[in-house]
Parts: structure tokens; sequence; C-alpha cells
């Protein structure tokens, strides 16, 4: 039976915020103007901040948007933020319509991580969260690929990778 890697569940801006995936501008699309909330590119990384209408601070994240190879429609967007009380949070946006008890796997580098369920869904899409521990930041910061695992029918489980390469990097500069 696969460990369960959901440790805690905050809820942080991303979640509260109406537009959503508007955090999750993809690092690779090239815009047409400069994005001023991008700070940094790490790998397949951005580092963004912006300053969330319900709040005065800058709320700053590492985040990558991915599509699954061949399905256009399934769109997986994977934020990093720094949890309130310390620690790192992962926080995955799937979009509507999939299984939600099949929960969202994840595997690094062929290595059965574990999986968790969703805690919410939204608008824009479904959110599982987890506390990252040492062990999956390090997981993270030394793997070159995370696969993500959703269900968007009871017998097809598709895969997204995404590529960790800058992870370390974007982690280390994240306010």
């Amino acid at each position: 039976m696969a460990k369960t890697w959901l440790r805690g569940a905050l809820w942080a801006l991303l979640a509260l915020n109406p537009a959503g995936l508007s955090w999750a501008a993809s690092p690779a699309a090239t815009p047409s103007a400069p994005d001023p909330a991008i700070r940094g590119l790490y790998g397949d990384w951005a580092l963004r901040c912006e300053a969330p209408a319900a709040s005065p601070a800058e709320q700053c994240v590492l985040v990558q948007n991915v599509y699954a190879e061949g399905k256009p429609d399934i769109q997986l967007v994977v934020v990093i933020l720094k949890a309130p009380e310390g620690g790192y949070l992962l926080r995955v946006v799937v979009p509507l319509g999939i299984i939600l008890p099949a929960g969202l796997g994840l595997k690094i580098d062929g290595t059965d991580i574990g999986k968790t369920g969703f805690m919410r869904c939204l608008a824009n899409g479904c959110m599982a969260e987890v506390s990252m521990d040492d062990g999956l930041i390090g997981r993270f910061s030394t793997g070159s690929t995370a696969l993500f695992i959703i269900f968007p029918t009871p017998s097809e489980g598709t895969g997204i990778p995404i590529p960790l390469a800058g992870f370390a990097n974007g982690l280390a500069r994240l306010p």
C-alpha cells in the first residue's frame, strides 16, 4: 500500500485568489511583454511574486505549469510556497472533471512516493496540498522528473511529468 504524503493542509493566497491559475503563468510561454511578477526562472520553475488584493504583503511562490502529453485539456499547476508556520507546502491544481476518490499520485524518478487526496475544488480546478518534509524536498532537489498521476476516468490513470531541474536553486531564492 502506498504511503500517504499528506502531512497537513493550509490554504494560502493561491487558493483564495479568484484568478487562481493566474499564478501559474507558464514560464515557457513567450509573453508579448515581460511579466513583472516573474522574479526569476530556474529550469522550468518560475519564481513569481504578487500582492493579492486582500493583503498588502507580497506572496512569492515557485511555480510550474504543464500539460499532459497529447492531452492539451489536462493542465497541471505545481506550486511551492512557504507555510505561515515555517517549512514549505506543495500545492497541485488539476483540472475539473477528474475522478477525485482516486487521489493524486506522485513518483520521482520512478520511485513511488505515495498519494494524497484532493482537498477542495474551486472554479479553476481541484487542489491537493502537502507539507514538504526534508525527505520530499531532498527528492525534488536531487531528482530529475516528478510524475504526478491523476485519473480522468476510473480506468485511465494519466501521468504528467514535470522536470525538477532548477528546483533547488529556485527554492533557495524563495523569500
